[in-house]
């Protein structure tokens, strides 16, 4: 990595605690030349470096990060203490603070996940500054694993809509608009691909179609092949056809596309004139998880519980708990199709399967 030379003045320049979310401070260097004391030759390895960072981590997670670094920031100037040093004890009392309540002024504590999103997001930004953090400190790790111990919940598991969940939502939409035919391919898209909402929103219709692009698919005979881009790189995802067009992933995307005549660019997009139009943006990713809570919401998806309790069950990752739960197959190609690197992170997800199929009770002959 080129550095700025020793003497130059912007070397002496404070550090921006609140520097823009996503540019690592090496690159926002490289990227200008000029007060860098870059050669102006290098202005398009600099723009290429700045983009190859940005591809290194989703949109999510910068956005993620950017907000945990500006709650540190803003707690460390009410302490009177500098957020841009990677001291562990401060980091220490931070993170006792957001487990405490005592880190926002709004008094609320935060979620073990979330303070350990936000140590991350500091080990990131210390990182790009060039800057030594050690999490495994003292002053860190034992703060961390008390807080663990102390506040640890196991995790609450969103519903799964299963195959009559998603009939059942399926006749919620409007089949006459342009919305409700998007929808219905959405739906049945991401379950039958146990997608992520990121991952339906980011498919164009082609390879190399846009710049924000993840990925793509391709209509073959027998199915569709849906090739992702993540953070661990390529795969591919293969959707077979249903056993009615009625239900059938590939039959919905058909229609979609051919009644919003997109055959260039994002796949899903938002409808204009009301519903009769497709416009040229790609959908946000919050479009899927409330599509999901709403369908299931309307088609009465665990009557059971109050409305207050059905409120908080469903979201996008109900689409691929529902794959996983139902899909009556050999668990490696669930993993699989999720994506999953162990079978361990796939049965999370299925909420119906024989946890006892395999009784150690009976084996040792009790």
């Amino acid at each position: 990595m080129l550095e700025t030379p020793p003497h130059s003045p912007e070397n002496d320049a404070p550090a921006s605690a609140d520097r823009p979310a996503g540019l690592l401070p090496a690159v926002v260097d490289l990227a200008a030349p000029a007060a860098a004391g870059l050669p102006a030759h290098l202005e398009g390895l600099a723009d290429r470096a700045r983009a190859y960072v940005k591809a290194s981590s989703s949109d999510n997670t910068r956005r993620a990060y950017a907000a945990d670094w500006k709650h540190f920031s803003a707690w460390c100037r009410r302490q009177s203490l500098s957020p841009l040093a990677p001291d562990p004890q401060v980091v220490g009392l931070y993170i006792t603070a957001c487990a405490s309540g005592a880190a926002t002024l709004e008094r609320t504590s935060n979620a073990v996940t979330t303070i350990e999103r936000r140590l991350s997001a500091l080990a990131w930004h210390f990182r790009q500054r060039g800057e030594t953090f050690d999490r495994g400190d003292r002053h860190v790790a034992s703060v961390m694993a008390g807080i663990r111990n102390s506040h640890g919940r196991p995790p609450l598991q969103k519903e799964a809509v299963l195959p009559e969940n998603i009939r059942a939502m399926l006749e919620t939409l409007d089949r006459g608009d342009l919305r409700g035919l998007r929808d219905r391919a959405i739906l049945l898209v991401g379950f039958a691909g146990g997608l992520r909402r990121s991952e339906i929103v980011g498919l164009d219709v082609g390879r190399d179609q846009t710049e924000d692009g993840t990925g793509w698919v391709e209509v073959l005979e027998k199915g569709m092949l849906v090739t992702l881009r993540g953070k661990n790189g390529w795969r591919e995802v293969e959707i077979g056809r249903g056993s009615t067009d009625a239900t059938c992933p590939v039959v919905a995307l058909q229609i979609w596309l051919k009644l919003a005549r997109i055959g260039h660019g994002p796949l899903f997009r938002r409808v204009l004139d009301a519903g009769k139009a497709a416009g040229p943006d790609r959908l946000a990713d919050k479009h899927v998880a409330r599509l999901v809570k709403q369908a299931a919401l309307a088609a009465g998806v665990r009557s059971d519980l109050s409305e207050g309790e059905r409120e908080g069950k469903f979201s996008g990752h109900s689409l691929r708990a529902g794959l996983a739960s139902s899909a009556e197959v050999d668990e490696r190609y669930v993993q699989k199709q999720l994506g999953h690197a162990s079978a361990e992170m796939t049965r999370r997800y299925q909420r119906r399967r024989d946890r006892f199929r395999v009784n150690l009770t009976k084996a040792t002959g009790l």
